[in-house]
């Protein structure tokens, strides 16, 4: 497939996905990597516009440039979007929003604290996502040590053969010290690769995942 092709697909998806309205975004194609500018009323569609375009078949890689604009009567004070934020927190019972902090920037989230998995440090953030007035959320959340003795590849190694969508034999997995684990090798698309990631993730005592496997 052609960057022409490549470029008129992702915009296609663009224009099919019903939670975007892509009339002001710009889509761009050179060797495989698909540049998204223009601008979108809320944070949750830019990033839907994102995944939208991973979804395409021949993406390589994502340039995500595109902003979010809020009409000059829509724009939500910070404070306002704090409280609303530590609400949505408290509401999710799967986050100990105990352990978190939230600060708010002309529209950007930060989050931080401890939590023990990182499915609580992913939930926390697609909380925000949630929000009206958000044009960025930056995750400093950090993930407590693992008290837990497992054999963290072997865990892996197994979720990896278990998941249909993942060809495991293609895909390296090393642990480092301090339970980071490294990817290697090669899968056929971004949500194989995105599979193999959250199979990481998900091994208790895991603390970062350095992905580094390509798409094929």
């Amino acid at each position: 497939m052609n960057d022409k092709e490549l470029r008129q697909n992702v915009i296609d998806e663009l224009d099919y996905e019903p939670s975007i309205d892509s009339a002001d975004i710009g889509v761009a194609a050179e060797s495989g990597v698909i540049t998204l500018t223009g601008h979108v009323t809320t944070y949750a569609q830019k990033l839907a516009a994102e995944q939208a375009a991973w979804r395409v078949k021949g993406v390589k890689g994502v340039a995500q440039e595109i902003k979010v604009r809020f009409a000059g009567d829509k724009k939500v004070a910070d404070d306002e979007i704090a409280q609303r934020a530590l609400s949505m927190l408290a509401w999710n019972a799967s986050v100990p929003h105990d352990a978190l902090r939230v600060k708010v920037e002309n529209g950007w989230i930060t989050l931080s604290g401890v939590v023990n998995w990182n499915f609580q440090r992913l939930a926390a953030e697609s909380d925000m996502h949630k929000l009206s007035g958000v044009i960025g959320v930056i995750n400093l959340i950090t993930l407590a040590p693992e008290t837990q003795k497992a054999d963290i590849k072997q865990r892996i190694t197994e979720a990896l053969k278990r998941n249909a969508e993942i060809e495991a034999n293609a895909i390296q997995v090393s642990v480092r010290d301090g339970g980071v684990i490294s990817l290697e090798g090669e899968v056929e698309s971004w949500d194989e690769r995105r599979a193999a990631e959250h199979a990481a993730w998900s091994a208790p005592g895991v603390r970062m995942v350095e992905d580094r496997l390509r798409i094929g």
